[in-house]
């Protein structure tokens, strides 16, 4: 059962080549989005707080702030409305799912940047 899964994802989930990120990493998406007959691109900046699945069911999670309440969207990376990624900064982090972050404020809630 599993091996035909594998094989369904592979034929028919089209793959797109995102750049290397994951959490802890600000990054920007550009996504497309329908209103009535027309479509735009919006984009969405903020901190990775998490990557998780495998396959065709993976997701990550980005947070920002938005004025002085946090925003958190969770975005599938097979999702067909997905445009484009970009990597801003490389953070350090020591998890892999930083959701400490969120009860984060002020100068604390700062990731230090990995130059490289």
């Amino acid at each position: 059962m599993e091996s035909l899964i594998k094989f369904v994802e592979s034929e028919f989930i089209q793959k797109k080549d995102f750049p290397e990120f994951s959490s802890g990493d600000t990054i920007t998406v550009y996504y497309e989005i329908k209103e009535g007959e027309k479509t735009r691109t919006q984009y969405f900046k903020g901190v990775v707080i998490q990557r998780r699945g495998t396959g065709a069911t993976e997701t990550f999670t980005i947070r920002k702030m938005s004025g002085t309440v946090g925003v958190e969207r969770i975005f599938p990376i097979n999702m067909p409305a997905l445009q484009k990624i970009e990597v801003n900064k490389k953070g350090k982090v020591r998890r892999s799912r930083i959701f400490y972050f969120r009860g984060l404020t002020g100068k604390k809630a700062r990731i230090k940047e990995i130059r490289g």
